[in-house]
């Protein structure tokens, strides 16, 4: 919100949640009864493109989230590189939406009630002309004033200041606004669309192309990378007076009083406001900065619901600590999509960028899911998708990989020794973090406790919990991670048992009387950045206890590998983990 909000900041149906796009129900509604009901000679079809068009809008800006997380976390050509995105980002521009169910409803008043607005043809030519001059004349014109008088401090710390807080910027960054400040900009925007309305030269396509191309320069611009390529000012010098390039516009996030055009840097030259170092970013920006993580945590999805909550899937969601939601079955063919395309291509891909300090860290996912890894035939496969992500972390240089979840299982391959075994000379460290799981496990139990119900599976974490318990003269328990055992044993346990899950997965909370703890996992330093997703199930910047591990591993400098049989030294990594600024959860 903007550092002193003024009128209509907020928008109407602020206060409803999701549950905000209900308020175009009555249009759709009106618009398929005002359809069913006319004869067919005097039906107005205009009205039935609004709401493929409205999802339309919806899916573009989604192919944009998804299309430029994914290349900030693994390119060289980010522009604003000192910086990341933290959650108070993401929470700010949750919003993104609001302005696309606002158009819905202009759109739909807009056919039901001007007379100009219906029976619309599909194309004209003159229409598209008339759209490019008013857009590069009025629109741009217009528009570089206001932007430039929201830059007074009183119309900047009422509304732009808002935009303004997001130095790196996301493609949604560029459609969050106060709603007052929206208002004046769809004023802006529909001056070609009532020009054509006046001129009899309005079609469906162009105003689907005109909006179109408006959400896509805007979001184009902040993208955090530069993706324009250096032939098309080559080849159309010109250019450079009409189209901006995210480096572009990213000055205007870092220096505030330069480059205000909307996308046509033109008026900026014209009124001394152009910045000068704009050329130089974009050729720096095109050109890249070789960037080799450290340390790399291999992962993958556990279920198909999973997949919205990977960083550049839904932002709202990967954003929470994943649970299932019933209204994401809807949408079940993307996943399995997304799942037989992985299987084609059949390699990992990286999903997030991380900084802590000088130490450079990347998440890869393993295209499977949990359920591949109870396979036996995909045994084979799955082992050399990591062996081939291990040799090619190796290639560039990276200095530690974790594995996450199942891709460390004792039987699936050894803890990770297979990959030792075969190849023997591998200057990458693997680290498999039980270690540092073992210690948050004995640290979570409370120093009173006498008795010990372990749940999970035999294993080096559970062995090493279990001689730990021994020493200390605890009387303990070790109980499958299979349905019907970790059921039983939860339904006997005594009222106000503390649960303390020894495996990667949490353990599904069956008693309202009992304590159940997360699995092993620790708050991370707010030297961390870029952090904008939770870790699977886990809380807001809490990364598990394997993934701590490969990060303290590098910042120690330690050159033993911790896979297989090997475990290092577990008060020692507690220890150094603390020293690193990672703390352990707050007991629930």
């Amino acid at each position: 919100m903007a550092s002193n909000p003024g009128p209509l900041t907020n928008w109407p149906w602020q206060k409803l949640g999701n549950v905000k796009y209900m308020v175009l129900s009555p249009f759709v509604a009106n618009s398929l009864y005002s359809i069913m009901s006319k004869e067919e000679r005097e039906r107005d079809v205009t009205i039935l493109y609004i709401y493929p068009f409205f999802l339309w809008r919806m899916l573009h800006s989604q192919l944009w989230i998804s299309f430029a997380r994914y290349q900030t976390s693994k390119t060289n050509h980010r522009i604003v590189v000192d910086k990341g995105i933290e959650f108070e980002q993401v929470d700010r521009e949750r919003n993104w939406d609001d302005h696309i169910i606002l158009s819905g409803i202009i759109g739909y008043i807009a056919v039901m009630y001007l007379p100009w607005a219906a029976r619309m043809p599909m194309w004209r030519w003159d229409g598209l002309v008339l759209t490019i001059l008013l857009h590069t004349g009025p629109v741009e014109f217009l528009y570089y004033w206001f932007h430039r008088a929201l830059h007074h401090h009183f119309l900047y710390s009422r509304y732009h200041s808002h935009h303004h807080l997001s130095i790196v910027t996301e493609p949604i960054t560029s459609v969050t606004h106060p709603f007052g400040e929206i208002i004046v900009y769809y004023m802006l925007f529909s001056i070609p669309i009532l020009a054509m309305f006046c001129t009899g030269t309005a079609s469906v396509s162009g105003i689907v192309g005109y909006i179109t191309y408006i959400d896509f320069m805007n979001y184009m611009g902040h993208c955090n990378f530069e993706l324009v390529p250096k032939w098309v000012f080559n080849n159309f010098p010109i250019l450079k007076y009409f189209m901006y390039t995210p480096s572009f516009h990213s000055l205007h996030h870092t220096k505030f009083r330069t480059n205000y055009s909307l996308f046509m840097p033109l008026y900026d030259y014209i009124y001394g406001t152009m910045d000068m170092s704009s050329d130089k970013l974009y050729e720096t920006s095109l050109k890249g900065r070789k960037e080799t993580p450290d340390v790399v945590h291999l992962t993958h999805q556990t279920t198909l619901q999973s997949f919205y909550h990977l960083p550049p899937a839904i932002a709202s969601l990967a954003s929470k600590p994943y649970s299932p939601n019933w209204y994401m079955w809807m949408l079940w063919p993307i996943p399995y999509g997304f799942m037989f395309l992985t299987w084609v291509f059949g390699s990992t891909f990286t999903v997030e960028r991380n900084v802590f300090d000088k130490l450079r860290m990347q998440t890869w996912v393993i295209p499977r899911f949990s359920f591949h890894y109870s396979s036996s035939r995909q045994k084979d496969a799955i082992n050399g998708l990591i062996e081939k992500a291990i040799l090619e972390a190796e290639s560039e240089g990276v200095k530690v990989m974790s594995l996450g979840l199942l891709n460390q299982g004792e039987i699936f391959n050894g803890n990770g020794e297979l990959y030792l075994q075969k190849h023997p000379k591998l200057k990458i460290r693997i680290v498999d973090g039980s270690s540092l799981a073992v210690a948050v496990i004995l640290h979570s139990i409370p120093q009173e406790a006498k008795q010990v119900l372990l749940i999970g599976n035999l294993s080096k974490v559970s062995c090493a919990v279990s001689k730990d318990l021994c020493r200390r003269g605890i009387q303990f328990w070790l109980v499958g991670d299979g349905g019907v055992q970790r059921d039983e044993a939860q339904r006997r346990a005594l009222e106000g048992t503390h649960f303390i899950p020894c495996s990667q997965f949490p353990l599904a909370k069956a008693r309202k009387d009992c304590i159940y703890y997360s699995t092993s996992a620790m708050i991370i330093p707010k030297a961390l950045q870029n952090v904008y997703s939770c870790e699977n199930w886990l809380p807001r910047r809490v990364m598990s206890a394997w993934r701590v591990a490969a990060i303290v591993h590098a910042l120690e400098g330690w050159d033993a590998h911790e896979c297989g049989d090997s475990m290092l030294d577990v008060e020692k990594v507690w220890l150094a983990s603390l020293r690193h600024g990672f703390l352990p959860m707050v007991a629930p």
